[in-house]
């Protein structure tokens, strides 16, 4: 934490990422509403400000932090994907840790009855599905349920330069992939947020009370570099611009390259022959 609690006020924005300031880093914009108040933190290794955990930083400041829930890949990003994510206890803080990922995917009444305001910060990849999105669904239903307000700490989308894929189809949804949108959806988690509200989406179209810090200085067409891996396999650039793609093979007997140091950069198969592989491209109709 040296050199970030040193001076640190609620009148600061801190930019990490060249002239981007993300959600989390405008300070000044919602450290007043959490002074006072009983706060939870839905988040994983990407909640940070600079190298530290968003966490970690709010204690610095005083706010008082009594819970985390974790989405999968555990709040500090150890756990590979589809590993049973366990409730338990943050070793670097103490803080009680709820798992949302396993059995239980949304927070219960018990989870959340001391809870003044729910803080949700988690680097997304733009994928439909790429399951915070799906947390995000969970968590802001239990909000609209339970009446607790709900602060989204809005981060760019790697991949929302463009939209592509084919909208999901009805009938179809699950944890990867719950909403009628393309597979790459081209939102940010805030602006996602905002349309599971406007569209009515969530469990009976209740309305959660949600606020979204926005990022400054960020657009749809800026390349922004990710300071931390989202998830275990998705190390780099790279292999987040080509997970839309390969992240399909998943549910196949193909490898996508998951144990190696290229995932989603290459997939193959024993019985792929060693010659070339050919596409002959044709018309599809709504391809």
């Amino acid at each position: 934490m040296a050199g970030l609690s040193l001076g640190l006020s609620a009148q600061t924005d801190i930019a990490f990422n060249k002239d981007i300031i993300v959600g989390a880093e405008r300070l000044s914009k919602y450290l007043p509403r959490l002074e006072g108040k009983r706060i939870a933190i839905v988040g994983n290794q990407t909640s940070t400000l600079g190298e530290v955990h968003l966490v970690d930083t709010l204690l610095a400041l005083d706010i008082e932090i009594i819970k985390g829930f974790t989405p999968e890949h555990g709040f500090r990003g150890l756990a590979d994907a589809g590993e049973h994510v366990s409730s338990t206890k943050d070793e670097q803080t103490g803080i009680k840790l709820v798992s949302l990922y396993g059995s239980r995917k949304k927070p219960r009444y018990t989870d959340l009855e001391d809870v003044e305001l729910l803080i949700f910060d988690i680097q997304d990849v733009g994928v439909r599905f790429y399951t915070y999105i799906s947390t995000l669904h969970y968590v802001m239903e239990a909000c609209a349920e339970y009446d607790v307000p709900l602060l989204v700490l809005d981060r760019p989308n790697p991949n929302g330069f463009y939209v592509d894929g084919p909208v999901l189809e009805e009938g179809f949804s699950s944890f990867v992939g719950m909403h009628r949108v393309p597979l790459v959806h081209g939102m940010t988690v805030g602006e996602y947020a905002k349309m599971l509200n406007g569209e009515g989406w969530l469990n009976e179209g209740v309305q959660c009370d949600l606020t979204v810090i926005p990022c400054k200085k960020y657009s749809h067409k800026d390349y922004y570099e990710l300071p931390v891996r989202p998830s275990p396999n998705l190390p780099n650039m790279s292999s987040i611009y080509l997970y839309p793609s390969l992240g399909l093979f998943e549910g196949t007997i193909v490898s996508v390259g998951r144990g190696t140091d290229k995932p989603f950069q290459m997939f193959g198969h024993p019985d792929i022959s060693n010659g070339g592989i050919e596409f002959q491209p044709q018309s599809i109709l709504g391809a």
